[in-house]
Parts: structure tokens; sequence; C-alpha cells
């Protein structure tokens, strides 16, 4: 079977979320909330666009690059303005506390977003404007190595700030998880949080390079007794768990089950499933890498709601 993270970074990394479990916030604690939520923001709104194009490219594109001959010739997707996102950057680098690391990972990112734009932006008016026809694809041929790098020094530009916001976020959400815990049990707004911290363990874990059948179990098992748990506090109404976010969050284990079995019985995808997910329709296979980060993303969606609206709000 085809490794499970090629599929995931074929169709862009799952969105992030800071979970907002603080109890009494610090200065400090404001202060790296906004730094990560700028970085978070950048990621959010330019990273999954910019893996689309990338996806959209090489839907008609061969890995040679284009010759002109392709029965069908799409272009690219451009993206989102990018100054927004350097801008933000340049000011959650100055904040509290200070982390070089990080704010290099940040700034590396804004740099290779921003080269991306423009080069999309180029390359859409040039297949847009079909001028391919008038240079027999000459331009195109100059622009593929061009996008590729580009491409590929994005794609290691996110993974690099994922990783680093990500560390960050798991650490405080544990921390805080810990003191909902203690402070009220295990009651909703325990499970509320907790649902979305082990979803992204049950995430990672079956999006690994090489996946660990026992640690997947163990994931998916602990995942389940969540939504369990969750579904005795589920109600409209502050306090109470929405049913949108129980509703995805048993879509999600209900994949995450298909796709253990997958990797556990080493079930392979027939060739209409792999057709599929080569391109814009991988989330439609069952048990693929590709729904589990669909899934994931609508519980994201779910879980946002919920906060905002003041059930949980700031817990």
């Amino acid at each position: 079977m085809k490794p499970a993270r090629s599929f995931i970074f074929a169709m862009g990394a799952g969105l992030l979320l800071l979970l907002a479990l603080q109890g009494q916030a610090s200065a400090q604690t404001a202060s790296l909330t906004e730094k990560i939520n700028a970085y978070v923001g950048c990621i959010n709104r330019l990273s999954e666009r910019s893996y689309a194009s990338r996806r959209r490219y090489f839907e008609w594109v061969g890995k040679d690059g284009p010759t002109g001959k392709e029965r069908i010739i799409y272009g690219t997707y451009t993206i989102y303005d990018t100054s927004g996102c350097r801008k933000a950057v340049e000011k959650a680098n100055t904040l509290e506390p200070r982390d070089a690391a990080l704010e290099a990972a940040a700034s590396a990112y804004a740099d290779a977003v921003g080269k991306l734009e423009p080069l999309l932006k180029e390359a859409d008016d040039y297949y847009q404007q079909q001028d391919y026809k008038d240079d027999k694809m000459a331009k195109g041929r100059a622009m593929h190595p061009r996008l590729v790098a580009a491409w590929d020094a994005f794609a290691a530009a996110d993974a690099s700030l994922r990783n680093g916001v990500e560390a960050i976020n798991d650490r405080r959400a544990a921390e805080s998880l810990a003191e909902v815990e203690q402070k009220e049990g295990r009651k909703a707004a325990y499970h509320f949080h907790a649902l979305m911290i082990n979803a992204k363990r049950v995430l990672r874990t079956e999006t690994s390079d090489k996946p660990d059948i026992a640690a997947i179990t163990q994931a998916v098992a602990a995942f389940e007794e969540l939504v369990k748990g969750a579904e005795e506090f589920s109600g409209d109404g502050p306090g109470k768990i929405g049913s949108s976010l129980i509703s995805s969050a048993k879509s999600f284990l209900v994949t995450s089950k298909q796709l253990m079995r997958r990797i556990r019985d080493k079930v392979p995808y027939s060739s209409g499933d792999q057709m599929m997910m080569g391109g814009a329709g991988a989330w439609m296979v069952e048990g693929s890498p590709a729904r589990l980060l669909r899934d994931y993303n609508q519980m994201v969606d779910s879980y946002n709601r919920d906060r905002n609206s003041g059930g949980f709000n700031g817990r």
C-alpha cells in the first residue's frame, strides 16, 4: 500500500486550531496566544489553496512538465494575497516568549508562500489566456521547474511551521486539559476538548510514514471511549456539546476504523480508488487518509463553532 502520508500531502495538510483551554490567562499566555494565532492564521488561509494549486497542475501535467500535446490543459490555481500573512508574521515574531526556531520557521513560510503567489499568477495568466498556443508551450516548459521548486520549498516551510506550532499547542492543550479535569472532573468541558486532542493523535498515528498498528489501535480505542463519553453531555446551549461535533466525531471514528483495518490487514486500494486518490475526489474513498483528513477538518469546524458560540469559550 502506498504510504498514507503521501496522500495527505497530495491534497494538503489539515487545518490547525489553537485549543482555548487556559484558565487564568497571564500576560505572557495572552502574548503567546496572539503569536501562535498569527502563524495558524497564515496556515489556515494559505496552505490548503497552495496544495490545491499543485494538485490541480499535476492532474494534467506529467512529472517532466507540459508538452503541449495534453488532451486537456487545466492550468493551475492562484492563491490568496500573502501580504497580510507576511505582516502578521513580522509582528508575531516580535512577541514574547521569543523562540528563534519557531520565528525562523514562520519567516521561511511567509517567504515561501510569498514567492509562490506571483509565480502562480504568472502561470494562471499564461494558461487562462491560452498563450501556449502561440509559443508551442515554450513558456509552460520553462515555468515547470520553477513551479516545482516553489511548491517544494513551500511544502517544506509549511511542514516546519506546523511542527513548531503543534508542539507548543500540544503541550498547552495537555496542561490545560489536566487543569480542567482537576477542577471539574471528566464532564462536558473535558470531553469537548479531549475529543480534538485525541482526534489529532489518531490522525497522526494513521498517517505516519511508518504506521504502528499497536499505537493506531490504542489511539482509535481511546477516541471511541471519548466519543461515547461525550454523547452523555450532548445538547443545545451553554455547557453542552453540540450535535454537530458529536456527529463529525462519529464520522471521524468510522473512517479511522476503516483505515486502521486497511493498514492492519494490508487491504489494497482498487484501481478505481487509486485513480480517485490521485485527484480532488480522494476524500470519497472509504478508509483513505484523505477521507480521514476531511473528517478531521469537519471536526475542527464544529469545534470552533461550538467554542465561539459561548458554550466553552475561553475554556
